[in-house]
């Protein structure tokens, strides 16, 4: 932890030496950006931003990571589905995200639901990569020990092929996490009145450097404790597979 630390204090150190000899209007002290930390909370406005930011998150990135790991599975398992699904996905997965948001805003207007669909986008491709790609290269000699002890389909999938190739699920879902926080700020940004990437919408029209010097940190800070629970996941999953 204290390794893991000393890049940060460096950083913080070059950024006290350098905003105190420059101009807070283009580099804010820490300080400072603390002080707009604590304005935001007092006026109430922190605490809801932050809320609903992670609700979204917690949305798309459920429902992205639970149908890329059917998806993946369909296509890692079945040549059939690698056939009919792979060329298309293949193709969707190149298209940048701020590409959907024109499309999703006409479909689903501009409420929660074009917002968490993006989102679920963004976290459904790292996943459904990881997983279909990782099926591919389980051990052949392990799926036919498992079909010697009589275990097929479902049974084959959950006792021998899935704790295989845990490592890549597990990978797949912390990339997955990363692209749900780059896909809120996408929505964010483009179309909302509420959450983290509005905010920062909204200090740089009224010139708060300060405050988007905050939510930035603030996000890296909920994108670090959300990967931190995925890490926890991980641990619990190899204590149950192995």
């Amino acid at each position: 932890m204290l390794a893991g630390a000393l890049l940060p204090a460096i950083v913080l150190a070059v950024w006290l030496i350098a905003s105190a000899g420059g101009t807070t209007a283009t580099l804010p002290s820490p300080g400072d950006v603390w002080l707009a930390g604590v304005d935001l909370a007092q006026r109430g406005l922190l605490a809801s931003d932050v809320a609903i930011s992670v609700q979204r998150v917690l949305l798309g990135f459920g429902i992205g990571a639970g149908l890329g790991l059917s998806i993946g599975a369909v296509v890692g398992l079945s040549k059939l589905g690698d056939i009919l699904l792979s060329p298309t996905l293949a193709a969707l997965r190149a298209v940048p995200s701020l590409a959907w948001v024109p499309l999703l805003i006409l479909w689903f207007k501009i409420g929660e639901d074009s917002k968490v669909i993006l989102i679920a986008i963004g976290a459904f491709f790292p996943v459904y990569t990881t997983v279909s790609a990782a099926l591919r290269h389980v051990d052949r000699q392990l799926v036919e020990a498992g079909r010697a002890f009589g275990l097929n389909g479902p049974r084959l999938f959950v006792t021998v092929q899935l704790p295989a190739v845990i490592p890549s699920v597990i990978s797949g879902l912390r990339l997955a996490l990363a692209q749900a926080w780059l896909f809120l700020v996408a929505a964010e940004l483009i179309a909302s009145s509420m959450g983290l990437g509005f905010r920062l919408v909204d200090s740089q029209n009224n010139g708060r450097i300060d405050r988007i010097f905050f939510v930035i940190i603030l996000l890296a800070v909920l994108g670090k404790l959300t990967d931190s629970l995925v890490g926890l996941f991980e641990r619990w999953v190899k204590r149950r597979w192995s």
